[in-house]
């Protein structure tokens, strides 16, 4: 049985590409993966609403140039100039990518460097099954780690936006997917 959620209305596999390469995007996620996907974006939303930044999540394409094209699971943009139709022109001020085994390679290393000299601020790596998440910060192109966050820490200051505070707790809140 086909996964619907990665195939587009032309019935094609979506991609990524990569440094020039066509990358087939991840099998079908995990539960935990889309619960934390959906409560990363909730809280994004919420933090945002009334301001110009936006949140996006898994779907709209970020072009970063002509050999790069990614999908990332959850965004803020907070220039409407680089919001098209079709994604954004450019990069979001705030990237986060939570990791599954079969992408976790390219969300680490590639995706990570290429955001990084696009000028992309914030970038989070998000492992929900060992409920860990790894803040970067750029630093004039590069991406430095500014802090491992566990569910030891109440919470995330947002470095993009005022006043952006999001809670451990609510972006791991998936204890009852199994009942």
């Amino acid at each position: 049985m086909e996964n619907l959620a990665y195939i587009d209305e032309f019935n094609e596999m979506k991609t990524e590409l990569i440094d020039g390469e066509i990358v087939m995007m991840s099998p079908k996620p995990r539960l935990e993966h889309g619960t934390v996907v959906t409560n990363i974006s909730a809280e994004f939303r919420l933090n945002l609403k009334g301001k110009t930044c936006r949140a996006y999540c898994d779907g709209v394409d970020v072009f970063i140039d002509e050999k790069n094209i990614f999908v990332p699971d959850v965004m803020i943009v907070c220039n409407p100039t680089i919001r098209k139709k079709d994604g954004i022109h450019g990069a979001p001020d705030l990237v986060v990518e939570v990791l599954s085994p079969a992408t976790a390679h390219n969300d680490r290393w590639k995706k990570k460097y290429t955001y990084g000299k696009a000028g992309v601020k914030e970038y989070w790596l998000v492992d929900p099954l060992n409920c860990i998440i790894e803040v970067y910060l750029n630093n004039n192109g590069e991406f430095i780690l500014d802090k491992l966050y566990t569910m030891q820490d109440t919470e995330i200051k947002v470095s993009v936006c005022d006043k952006f505070i999001v809670k451990i707790a609510d972006i791991f809140d998936y204890a009852d997917l199994y009942l």
